[in-house]
């Protein structure tokens, strides 16, 4: 073995255990998430202060404090309660976004930021292991199945890290991230991790760091929105039961879950301007495929079942966004359409990379 070949082995090396690593971190970054949601949990003002209120939502601006802190005691601090935003429906009362896992209370919010930190200590670690691998292979770093499961990971917490920089209020997308980016890891190292090696030649191609950067940009991207639609799922039903004539209220646990989050209209709207954002992206990423494979196989579509995938999941997104523009769908039909549309984005990932035949195949997998 010369020494360039010992010394892509050691920073292959290098990459797995930073990638270790990087796990050991996020999930330290989970527990403490879930510190904030349950020390939030035990703020009475954290369940019940995106209730509904009354039409002009005066109330929902006003400083929220505990009975002892009120009178001068030594009662637990909590933080502001949070404006109205939005209504959820033309006419309907209005509805305040919830306070955060925090709940409100000043011991969940420490949980939340030192969450936050370990996240952003292990997405350093996390780029680390993808930065060397692409020094060890002396290529971009998703030729394989491992390698873009690792990097995608990586965009999906590298999203989030920009949305909190732009001042953005989505540290509620903490806990699932670390959730997906953990499974998503944990995956890559135990069932699709390949070694080092080189490519395939049709893959050989500048076009390999354009649309295979794209797709995985994309994907981190719509994952987002997809995570916000799910949940405005969730919280579209929990307000509904909360304006039901019938005066059935929610269980304890969704109460105190639920009315942390934003509200419904607010997780509806940004959904939409995530999935119509990254949109054109997803669009490139398919001319830019159908490039590179008549650069390499001499057409530009061939109907090979990634191809066919791809497309589905373009139209599926379409859909949603014609169906949001057009047609003026919100609320539920249209978080239904988005989660549809992210489940064809992860069957063509996983299913067909790695169950289909076809001429799209990762080394190894």
């Amino acid at each position: 073995m010369n020494l360039a070949a010992a010394a892509n082995e050691t920073l292959a090396h290098y990459s797995n255990v930073l990638v270790y690593s990087a796990m050991a971190v996020y999930t330290l970054a989970f527990i403490a998430h879930m510190a904030e949601w349950v020390f939030g949990s035990r703020s009475k003002v954290g369940r019940t202060s995106a209730a509904l209120t009354t039409a002009g939502g005066a109330a929902a601006a006003a400083p929220v404090r505990t009975a002892a802190a009120a009178a001068g005691g030594t009662g637990t601090a909590v933080l502001e309660r949070p404006k109205v935003v939005t209504r959820s429906v033309a006419g309907g009362p209005d509805v305040p976004d919830g306070p955060g896992a925090h709940g409100g209370t000043e011991k969940g919010d420490l949980y939340g930021r030192i969450a936050i930190s370990l996240t952003v200590l292990a997405w350093a670690l996390h780029v680390g292991g993808i930065v060397t691998r692409a020094v060890s292979v002396q290529r971009a770093p998703w030729g394989n199945m491992y390698e873009f499961s690792t990097t995608l990971g990586g965009a999906a917490v590298t999203a989030y890290l920009v949305l909190l920089l732009l001042k953005k209020n989505v540290r509620w997308l903490g806990l699932p991230l670390a959730t997906t980016v953990l499974l998503d890891l944990g995956l890559a190292v135990s069932v699709l991790y390949t070694a080092s090696d080189q490519l395939v030649p049709a893959l050989h191609s500048y076009w390999l760091w354009i649309h295979v950067s794209c797709a995985i940009l994309s994907g981190a991207v719509l994952y987002l929105g997809a995570v916000a639609s799910v949940l405005f799922l969730f919280r579209d039903r929990h307000e509904a039961k909360l304006a039901a004539p019938d005066g059935k209220q929610p269980g304890a646990f969704a109460t105190s879950v639920l009315t942390r989050l934003p509200s419904a209209a607010s997780l509806d709207k940004f959904a939409y301007r995530v999935n119509a954002t990254v949109f054109p992206l997803w669009t490139f990423t398919i001319i830019a495929g159908a490039i590179w494979a008549e650069a390499a196989w001499g057409r530009y579509w061939g109907w090979d079942p990634k191809e066919v995938w791809s497309f589905i999941t373009w139209v599926a997104y379409a859909c949603y966004l014609h169906a949001r523009a057009t047609v003026g769908w919100k609320g539920r039909k249209a978080a239904w359409l988005g989660v549809i549309a992210f489940v064809c984005y992860l069957f063509n990932y996983f299913i067909v990379n790695i169950f289909v035949t076809g001429l799209h195949s990762y080394a190894g997998v």
